[in-house]
């Protein structure tokens, strides 16, 4: 655990144990302070990842990172190392988008903390902008950190045999995903549809109403489509090009409308058909509402990508196209065309997916196929609602084992790495630490952290 690393102290989680204890200052780096508060949320963030008994001195490691944190944020102050206002108003925006998302809506989330989105911005903001600037300063000490393979052997090897963990079966399975194309006609239907919507808003009809029945993005729907608020350039280009050429409402001084938000006229994008309302324009930032209807494949327009997909597998199977190149060739699905079509473990940047992480219908397909073997064109669901065909292709199975450099290099090498650069911060820290003051209030004196008292 003397490893150096940011550990993300949500504002939430912050917030609500303030609310249950009288927080003070338990340490000064410079200018920056540290409160209890949150080696208090760390801490609890912490426990509830751990299975089994936490370390007695868990407390103790996870306030030392909390301090390095401090003095990398301290020392960027006096070498003059900035993170851009926009940077940190774009991360604020983002962080409000998901808590907007977890709580329901933006007036829910205003209504919990009796404030609005741009006050708990600006109470959020010192917090993102010490994190972006402790993110900047790691990456400034360990950008130049590699391993070579000889690093990684002799990392291994020295690992203690007994605590090499234990990996259950995982699998390497890839995909060829083609989406079924939407024929003219269909996307007439769609259309159509939308605009006698529209027209049921000019002659009257509540906006909200008519989005809650009818609008195919069922997450803005239950909100009267409003999508809350997006950077520029965030949303796709046809949609945010309609949005902001619409005028916003009129307010009076009581924060009645006098002059309701502008439709748009139905505008075409990936996801289907839209008529859209500009709520609100700030800055950077614009607040929009929408009705989406999207266009719907026909059977015989799944069929075409089936036979097309059918063709593929054969080519594939005689050997014509290696299975890695035509995914990358033909595939529509881009998170994994690039990898070959294979399904990448985001936690280790490995092709072979532990049992658990796989998805379970990609897992119940491969446990009925051979290794080596590709399936026929099978109908699936898209993120996006959209019907498509797919092939998976079971490449190969690794049986439950202990780690070992020939099956676990991948997973060997990141930890080997981390290392490395955790060290290099801890050596950077060790050279830096008398170049900033640092004061701990003596209840954690035990914890016999680095000061330079």
């Amino acid at each position: 655990m003397n490893i150096v690393r940011f550990l993300f102290i949500t504002w939430v989680g912050i917030a609500s144990l303030q609310a249950q204890v009288i927080d003070r200052i338990i340490a000064k780096v410079d200018n920056y302070i540290l409160l209890e508060s949150e080696l208090e949320a760390a801490y609890q963030q912490y426990l509830s990842s751990m299975e089994g008994p936490p370390p007695e001195d868990l407390k103790c490691r996870i306030l030392e990172t909390l301090l390095i944190n401090k003095v990398l944020v301290a020392k960027a102050e006096i070498d003059s190392v900035v993170v851009d206002k926009a940077q940190v108003d774009g991360e604020l925006d983002r962080r409000m988008q998901y808590f907007i998302r977890q709580i329901g809506s933006q007036e829910k989330l205003e209504q919990y903390y009796q404030k609005s989105v741009e006050e708990l911005k600006q109470d959020l903001r010192p917090q993102v902008k010490e994190q972006l600037l402790t993110e900047k300063m790691q990456s400034l000490i360990t950008d130049k950190v590699k391993v070579s393979p000889g690093d990684v052997k002799k990392f291994y090897n020295e690992l203690p045999k007994d605590s090499l963990p234990f990996f259950s079966t995982e699998y390497e399975v890839g995909q060829l995903v083609k989406k079924a194309m939407v024929s003219k006609d269909q996307k007439q239907v769609a259309r159509k549809k939308l605009i006698d919507i529209r027209q049921r808003i000019l002659n009257g009809e509540d906006f909200c109403t008519l989005a809650e029945q009818f609008s195919e993005d069922f997450g803005s729907a239950k909100e009267c489509g409003d999508l809350g608020y997006f950077n520029m350039g965030e949303l796709v280009p046809p949609y945010e090009a309609a949005a902001l050429k619409l005028k916003k409402p009129v307010y009076d001084a009581s924060g009645n409308i006098v002059e309701q938000p502008q439709l748009s006229e139905v505008i075409e994008s990936q996801f289907g058909f839209h008529i859209i309302q500009l709520l609100d324009r700030k800055g950077n930032s614009y607040r929009s509402r929408h009705i989406l209807i999207k266009a719907v494949s026909s059977t015989k327009d799944v069929g075409v990508s089936a036979t097309f997909l059918d063709s593929l597998r054969t080519e594939i199977l005689k050997g014509s196209i290696a299975f890695e190149k035509a995914a990358k060739e033909y595939s529509d699905d881009k998170e994994t065309s690039g990898n070959g079509g294979f399904f990448i473990d985001p936690t280790t940047g490995d092709s072979r997916i532990l049992t658990e992480n796989l998805e379970p219908g990609i897992f119940f397909t491969v446990d009925t196929m051979k290794v080596g073997s590709i399936t026929r064109p099978m109908l699936m669901k898209s993120e996006d609602g959209s019907e498509a065909m797919r092939l998976i292709y079971f490449k190969s199975m690794t049986p439950p084992h202990q780690a070992n450099l020939k099956d676990d290099y991948q997973k060997i090498y990141k930890a080997a790495l981390e290392e490395k650069k955790n060290n290099a911060v801890n050596e950077w820290f060790d050279k830096t630490k008398t170049e900033v003051f640092i004061d701990i209030i003596s209840d954690y004196s035990g914890c016999k952290l680095l000061t330079n008292q």
